[in-house]
């Protein structure tokens, strides 16, 4: 059976040009006489797999899958149905005993008739024979969360992909939640929502249970183990040169949350003291809230290697924050966030971006990309808390190491642990900046674009600085391939 392993591992590559199926007038399908389609066995071809030619006749097949199909009769088949849905498939890989059968990404799944779904159709001439086989989409995933450390009672949202029917997930510490609720159609899939319980006292990662399988969180649901800072009793603030109306944020502009949903004291990243005549525009480092420094609590970042081993990629660890927005943000001010106290807080676009040598990185909610490279700006604000990621890999310095063109590498958690070790002073801080942003962008009359700053009054709160681990694992449909 190698040449027919072999012809199934290129298929994922022929079959995207076909877009109609096998027609009973194309007078190449395979010769056949009008014998039954009988399915007897059905296997997986898959090149990355630990078992590349596996028998799944009683499991399950997923979209874009490459199905090799045993039995007899199928010589002389002019279509296949799958879900109901019209298939392509190369004549020249039919026999009368096999034949070869990918699952297009377009096959409904859901929204596919009841009476058609989870079966193969097989049509010669005016007879039909089904081969019932459960067709799932692609694996279920969980990219992110609203809020990584919610309270109980509070409501979290999961985000991410063909996670229909999702109806029961189990929290860190095997705590396991079935009343579930599902997106809409018009975004199936695209996420669900439950209530915290009482009682979650471990971190880690959430499973989930739905009709297209089973998908694990990355490990930083309720992870409180990597805490740099949550403003009352992990970590240590620092604060220097602090004046009335300076950059400084010291422990009396702490305010009490907002929102009394259990988060203590937190930071207004523009202070009371400053809002009444509020940030001047084309103004840097207009805000600064640091840690301690060296000799901090947390400041010491090696002790974070229990929950993320050193030689963990920077593209699977993360920084960590929970922010509440209760305005429309827009058009005015950006967040910087540095991993040293080394930088002039310049922001989005400035020449820190631009540094190859820079550990900062930015966030910027109300300014984003469009599928077609354009800059789009939407009003941004939560209503309650909500955990921002941003992984390492994301911070320039570590961002030009993995893009350089003429040695590109990525690099670990190790390093960027020995670049805090290294500094001068090993504050971790972030801060407000309201400049210009200038995009080094040209718009359609060869104009740089740019989004010119204003006076605001903005207000943000943000709390729980944290480092997380934050890879996504897909959850292998077959024990043996874990």
């Amino acid at each position: 059976m190698k040449t027919l392993k072999y012809i199934g591992l290129i298929l994922g590559v022929s079959l995207t040009i076909g877009v109609t199926s096998c027609k009973e007038d194309d007078g190449d399908a395979y010769p056949g006489g009008d014998g039954p389609v009988v399915v007897n066995k059905i296997y997986l071809e898959d090149a990355d797999a630990n078992v590349t030619d596996r028998d799944v006749t009683e499991v399950w097949g997923r979209l874009g899958q490459t199905l090799r199909l045993e039995g007899s009769g199928f010589g002389g088949t002019q279509k296949i149905l799958v879900n109901g849905y019209d298939t392509y498939f190369n004549t020249s890989l039919v026999t009368d005993n096999s034949m070869i059968l990918q699952l297009q990404s377009k096959t409904p799944i859901s929204t596919a008739d009841p009476e058609l779904r989870d079966k193969i159709i097989f049509i010669k001439g005016d007879k039909q024979y089904v081969k019932e086989f459960v067709i799932r989409a692609a694996s279920p995933r969980i990219n992110s969360f609203s809020n990584t450390l919610p309270q109980a009672g509070e409501t979290v949202y999961a985000y991410g992909s063909n996670l229909q029917e999702t109806s029961i997930i189990t929290l860190p510490g095997g705590i396991e939640v079935t009343e579930i609720t599902n997106a809409p159609e018009k975004e199936s899939g695209e996420w669900f929502s439950f209530v915290m319980p009482e009682g979650v006292t471990e971190g880690g990662a959430i499973h989930s249970v739905g009709a297209n399988g089973e998908a694990n969180s990355a490990a930083y649901f309720n992870l409180k183990a990597g805490m740099l800072l949550d403003f009352d009793d992990t970590g240590s603030q620092g604060f220097w040169n602090w004046s009335e109306t300076g950059s400084m944020i010291n422990a009396d502009d702490l305010v009490d949350d907002p929102l009394n949903s259990g988060h203590g004291k937190v930071c207004q990243l523009i202070p009371e003291r400053l809002l009444t005549d509020g940030i001047a525009a084309n103004k840097a480092r207009a805000t600064e809230a640091w840690t301690a420094g060296a000799g901090g609590p947390t400041d010491d970042w090696s002790q974070f290697y229990e929950i993320i081993p050193e030689g963990t990629p920077v593209t699977d660890v993360a920084f960590q924050f929970d922010i509440y927005v209760p305005d429309p943000w827009n058009l005015t001010g950006n967040i910087q966030i540095a991993l040293i106290n080394n930088y002039n807080f310049q922001g989005l676009y400035s020449d820190e971006y631009k540094s190859t040598g820079a550990s900062v990185a930015f966030f910027c909610p109300w300014l984003t990309m469009d599928e077609n490279g354009k800059f789009v700006t939407t009003p941004w604000s939560t209503t309650g808390w909500r955990t921002v990621t941003i992984p390492f890999s994301e911070f320039r310095k570590y961002y030009y190491l993995m893009n350089d063109e003429d040695a590109p590498r990525t690099p670990t958690f190790a390093e960027v642990v020995a670049d805090r070790e290294a500094a001068t002073y090993q504050n971790f801080g972030m801060s407000f900046v309201n400049n210009d942003i200038k995009t080094g962008v040209k718009d359609d009359n060869d104009d740089e674009i740019v989004f010119e700053s204003s006076v605001t009054r903005q207000k943000i709160y943000v709390d729980n600085w944290r480092i997380v681990p934050c890879k996504v694992t897909l959850v292998s449909d077959f024990p043996d391939e874990e």
